[in-house]
C-alpha cells in the first residue's frame, strides 16, 4: 500500500513514530502553521468500502457534497451525497436520471454538477453508456450528456476536469493506463505494489467494455460550440487537473507510476506501482484567450506515491491526493505540510461558507479537516 513519510526509516534503524500517528505533518513551519491555524483538527466520518470514492462536488445552495463510488463492483450505478445540514452530517445513496455511470472527476459551473463519467458498456440499466463528459442538475436530478468521443474514437477514461474561470471551457484528463515497460518485462527488478488508489481506470476496473482507443491526452471542451481540442500529449498518464485562480497557469499531475497492459489478453490485472517512473505535477502557462497551454515544467515529484486528485486553494495552493493523505504544495511546487490519512485518499472538495473545511474520500474512508486554507469558490 502507499506509504506515509512516518513510515521512513531513519539511520539508526528506528521509526518515526510519532510522525507516523500525526494527523498533520509540517515541513514549512511558519507557512504550514498559517495553513493550519489555531485549531485546526482531523476527523474521520464514514467508513465506505474498498471501492475508488472519487468527484466530489460541493454544491453550496443544498449545502450537499456529492461524491462517486466506481468499481468493485462493475456496474455499479448511485452515487452518494453527504447531507451537511444534518448534525452530524448523513451519507446515503442516490441515484441520477438517467444514471451516470462511474464518475472519476468533477466540479460545479453555472449551477450544475460537471462530471467525468469514466464507465462506458453497451447494455447497462438497458441502455449504452460510454466515457463522457455529463452535467447533472441538482434541483431536477437530471442529467445530460455533452460529449462522448473525439472524432467517433470512445474516451478512454475521463479521470478529472476543470473549468477555466474566464472562459468556461472544460479541460479534462484522458489517461490511456499503459505503461511500455509492462508487459512481457518482469517487474521483479523493480519497486512495485498492487494498489487501490492506482487501479482508478475504467480499462483495468472492467468500468468499459473496450479497451483503450486513444493516447493519452488532455483536452479542452468548448461548451458554445461542442469542439474538442488537445491541448497536451505529452504526459504518461494525465490524471488530475486545476486551474490558479487567476486561469494563467493549469497543473496537471502524471500518474504513469501506477499504469498496465491495455492487451485484452491480460485482461483486468491491476495497476503495479512502479517507484522509477513519473509521478510528478507540471505546471503549463495558459495563452491569454485560455485555449492553449505550453511552456511545461514539472514542480513536484511525489514522494509517497502517485498524485491523484488536484486542486488549487484561493490563495494559490496546490493540493494533490498521494495515496495516503494530501500534500499541500506552494505555487512553486514546494511542500508545506501533509494531512495524513489511514486509508488511501482519491480526491477532496472544500465546504462550508467560507470553504475551510475539506472533505476527503478514498478507498475505505470519509474523512474531514478543519482549518484556515480556503478554496476556490465555484460558481
Amino acid at each position: 500500500m502507499p506509504t506515509t513519510f512516518g513510515d521512513t526509516l531513519v539511520a539508526n534503524g528506528s521509526t518515526l513514530t510519532d510522525v507516523k500517528s500525526a494527523d498533520f505533518v509540517v515541513f514549512d513551519k511558519e507557512r504550514g502553521l498559517e495553513i493550519l491555524g489555531s485549531e485546526p483538527s482531523y476527523e474521520y466520518m464514514f467508513a465506505v468500502s474498498y471501492a475508488i470514492h472519487e468527484a466530489p462536488v460541493y454544491v453550496e445552495s443544498q449545502n450537499k457534497l456529492y461524491l462517486s463510488q466506481l468499481a468493485p463492483p462493475a456496474g455499479y450505478l448511485p452515487q452518494l451525497v453527504v447531507d451537511l445540514n444534518q448534525v452530524p452530517p448523513t451519507l446515503s445513496e442516490f441515484l441520477s436520471d438517467p444514471p451516470v455511470y462511474a464518475p472519476n472527476g468533477g466540479t460545479f459551473h453555472n449551477g450544475k454538477i460537471i462530471w467525468g463519467a469514466s464507465g462506458g458498456n453497451q447494455t447497462i440499466e438497458g441502455g449504452e453508456q460510454r466515457v463522457s463528459l455529463r452535467t447533472l442538475d441538482p434541483e431536477t436530478n437530471k442529467t445530460t450528456t455533452l460529449v462522448n468521443n473525439y472524432f467517433g474514437y470512445y474516451f478512454n477514461t475521463i479521470d478529472d476536469l476543470a473549468v477555466h474561470p474566464k472562459t468556461g471551457d472544460i479541460w479534462f484528463t484522458d489517461p490511456r493506463m499503459l505503461d511500455p515497460w509492462f508487459p512481457p518485462i518482469a517487474i521483479a527488478h523493480v519497486e512495485a505494489q498492487w494498489a487501490d488508489a492506482g487501479a482508478d481506470y475504467s480499462w483495468f476496473n472492467g468500468l468499459t467494455d473496450t479497451p483503450p482507443q486513444l493516447p493519452a491526452a488532455s483536452y479542452r471542451y468548448n461548451m458554445s460550440s461542442g469542439a474538442v481540442t488537445v491541448v497536451d500529449d505529452s504526459l504518461g498518464q494525465p490524471n488530475g487537473v486545476a486551474f490558479n485562480p487567476e486561469g494563467t497557469i493549469v497543473y496537471i499531475s502524471d500518474s504513469v507510476g501506477a499504469s498496465g497492459p491495455v492487451d485484452p489478453k491480460y485482461g483486468h490485472g491491476g495497476t503495479p506501482f512502479n517507484t522509477t517512473h513519473h509521478r510528478t505535477i507540471y505546471a503549463f502557462d495558459v495563452s491569454e484567450d485560455g485555449t492553449q497551454a505550453f511552456n511545461k515544467r514539472p514542480i513536484y515529484l511525489a514522494a509517497g506515491f502517485i498524485p491523484d486528485g488536484l486542486k488549487v486553494a484561493a490563495n494559490g495552493c496546490i493540493l494533490s491526493a498521494v495515496g495516503r493523505g494530501i500534500d499541500v504544495l506552494d505555487p512553486l511546487g514546494q511542500l508545506l505540510l501533509t494531512i495524513q490519512t489511514n486509508y488511501t485518499v482519491q480526491n477532496f472538495a472544500w465546504t462550508g461558507p467560507e470553504l475551510k473545511t475539506l472533505w476527503l474520500m478514498g478507498s475505505g474512508g470519509i474523512s474531514k479537516v478543519e482549518w484556515e486554507l480556503a478554496g476556490q469558490r465555484l460558481k
